[in-house]
């Protein structure tokens, strides 16, 4: 199939049209001293606006903080004479996602805990909680509400060594993984552009010669503010003042599993009203789209109905919606099916890299991990950085075995030392091709259900089961942008100096003021009885029989190796009759995939291939794809922020009526 040849032509014209000159690309440290000034902005200004409003509302920022941070820092400095570089831009935007998400992980797992060991809902599952997780509920520490305590100094210790050991095992992992997916077997992250094409429109409009990029950045933007202003703004300010959002287009998505059940029972009837998944369609390689799009179709809407004839979705009922029809028969069957389809991608990519090692001795041309490594880029030992991925995975194994150490050690050990690097691998080659990685759905509950050990604290142990393939497009972004790697080490000690202070300084004010969840915070006080009531249905699993198990009975071992073999099959096929690489990749990510959004994906890419392209010109499009769509994630991103402005504002005088 002449794999690496259609691989490397790909990444080739993704690099053409990027329109820079990527393989001279000139690198810079893009942490500066007015990056972080931003980061302290964001993170004490930002994070507590998403903190509260989760409370609140049950909704986040998201990306809407990271924009609205870059654009107002870029028109300052823009103002200022002294406009902010490519590189400080896109590690605003790095930080700006990673301190705004940490409203809800870090300290956030402390206010969650200290409710389940008061929660009725549970009842007597909440004196079994550790007190490595909590103290007991009538500890003075939960009755004043304070983690100033003693009490609380173990928690603290391991969310702070956790925070740590993560950092150290993403990029450790990561790096190691966007050496070989990136560097040697030369994959091209189709999403990769996007992200780089957005700082760099922004970079450029802070020059006096404003070029392409950013009047096509800019119509990106008033297509977003509309779009936004409709399937955002109007819900999240209708819900604060009526007490119900007026969705114009329902959202996530328009559920027709109940109109189509009769014709098609089972099938995942849904389509997502989200017109940015049609620009994405936009972006991504065509053959990869192609082949998404066929496989997910026949098997959501072809293959359901005739799989429930067949008796293979014996927990799916007439009447149910989409979301609860595609967890049933995603338990019940596509997930023995995207099991070995992911192992089937595992023995071909590590066949393929075996293959290039071998050949790669043999000719001294071929590149290697020392020739592929651009000059200035930042880089470190690889070697190193395997080091310390393994060292901080063999710490959270061992902090695990010392908190739990009735379960089962070689567990921890397999999970940790062979299916992390494993699974980081093969989701890394994925999202190298498609834009997508792989995960197993469940496969935690299985294996703490098959385990045979019958406590209730392993379920808030830490179970080394690490997916970093997604790290390695980060990478990419980087080197995209000219940005050092050795910038993002420093940009993740500033997240750590910034993220563990601000949020234990806000969430402890939060709980201090009102009990969490209490009428202060609405949104909580309705949803996390519900959310505690199912997530003790899991922690009781373990202590019934494996026929009670609805989860580790619907693994399908049989199912399991014939799509293994099947993935392995169809590789062969595709190989001998030539077809792109590409193509295979799409399809088999595809599997399992929900039609609701391959569709609309594929209408933009027909869109662009048969409309757009013929009117700007193959490779001006390609350009203008990238940029357009971060211009867009721009736009919406602003809306959001003003709708959430709105309700904050709104909030703090009428809370939302449920």
């Amino acid at each position: 199939m002449a794999e690496s040849r259609d691989i490397e032509q790909a990444r080739e014209v993704l690099e053409e049209v990027s329109g820079d000159d990527v393989k001279h690309q000139q690198f810079e440290d893009g942490l500066t001293l007015r990056t972080v000034i931003g980061s302290l902005f964001i993170g004490f200004i930002m994070m507590p606006g998403a903190m509260y409003l989760g409370l609140v509302a049950g909704q986040g920022l998201g990306p809407a903080a990271a924009w609205v941070t870059v654009v107002l820092f870029s028109e300052i400095a823009r103002r200022s004479f002294q406009p902010l570089k490519r590189q400080e831009l896109y590690m605003l935007l790095y930080i700006a996602g990673g301190l705004v998400g940490a409203a809800n992980s870090g300290f956030h797992a402390l206010i969650w805990n200290q409710y389940l060991v008061q929660c009725p809902q549970i009842g007597e599952l909440a004196k079994e909680i550790p007190t490595w997780v909590a103290p007991r509920a009538n500890d003075p520490a939960i009755v004043q509400r304070t983690f100033l305590s003693m009490s609380w100094l173990v928690p603290i210790v391991l969310i702070v060594v956790n925070e740590i050991l993560g950092r150290m095992i993403w990029i450790g992992g990561g790096y190691a993984v966007f050496r070989i997916t990136s560097d040697l077997e030369r994959l091209p992250f189709p999403f990769a552009p996007i992200a780089a094409a957005g700082a760099t429109a922004l970079a450029e409009a802070g020059t006096k010669e404003e070029s392409w990029r950013w009047q096509v950045f800019s119509t990106g933007t008033v297509v977003g503010l509309l779009f936004g202003f409709i399937y955002v703004f109007i819900p999240i300010v209708t819900g604060v003042i009526f007490g119900t959002p007026v969705q114009l287009i329902p959202i996530p998505f328009i559920d027709f599993t109940q109109n189509t059940e009769n014709i098609l029972p089972a099938a995942w009837s849904a389509l997502s009203g989200d017109i940015g998944i049609v620009l994405w369609g936009f972006v991504v390689p065509f053959p990869i789209i192609l082949g998404s799009f066929i496989s997910s179709t026949i098997c959501g809407i072809g293959l359901n109905p005739i799989l429930y004839h067949m008796g293979m979705f014996p927990d799916w009922k007439h009447g149910t919606p989409y979301l609860q029809t595609q967890m049933a028969t995603s338990i019940d069957f596509w997930m023995s099916v995207g099991i070995g389809t992911a192992l089937g991608i595992a023995l071909i990519g590590l066949g393929t890299v075996t293959v290039g090692a071998i050949k790669s001795m043999r000719d001294s041309e071929r590149p290697t991990l020392k020739r592929t490594a651009p000059p200035g880029r930042g880089d470190w030992n690889i070697w190193l950085s395997i080091g310390v991925f393994f060292f901080a995975v063999i710490v959270q194994i061992g902090i695990t075995h010392w908190l739990v150490p009735g379960f089962p050690v070689w567990i921890l050990l397999a999970y940790g030392l062979v299916y992390t690097p494993l699974i980081s691998y093969t989701s890394a080659r994925l999202i190298g091709l498609t834009g997508r990685g792989v995960g197993f759905p469940y496969l935690r509950e299985a294996t703490i259900i098959k385990s045979g050990y019958q406590g209730s604290d392993i379920w808030f142990a830490g179970i080394p089961m690490i997916d970093v393939g997604g790290q390695a497009q980060h990478f990419r972004e980087i080197e995209l942008t000219g940005t050092k790697f050795t910038s993002i080490i420093k940009a993740e000690l500033l997240k750590l100096a910034v993220i563990l202070p601000a949020s234990f300084a806000f969430w402890s004010f939060f709980w201090k003021t009102s009990p969490i969840p209490s009428a202060q915070f609405p949104f909580v006080q309705k949803m996390w009885p519900v959310q505690a009531t199912m997530a003790s249905i899991w922690w009781t699993a373990n202590r019934k029989s494996i026929t009670e198990n609805w989860l580790l009975s619907a693994l399908r071992p049989p199912v399991i190796i014939g799509a293994g073999i099947g993935t392995l099959a169809l590789y062969a096929i595709a190989s001998m009759f030539k077809l792109p690489v590409m193509f295979f990749y799409g399809f088999i990510s595809g599997i399992g995939g929900q039609p609701m959004d391959q569709i609309p994906m594929f209408a933009g890419a027909l869109l662009g291939r048969y409309y757009f392209r013929k009117r700007f010109g193959p490779v001006k499009w390609a350009q203008y794809a990238p940029v357009l769509i971060a211009g867009f994630g721009c736009g919406t991103g602003l809306t959001a922020m003003t709708g959430i402005a709105v309700a904050l504002v709104t909030k703090s005088v009428n809370y939302l009526p449920f």
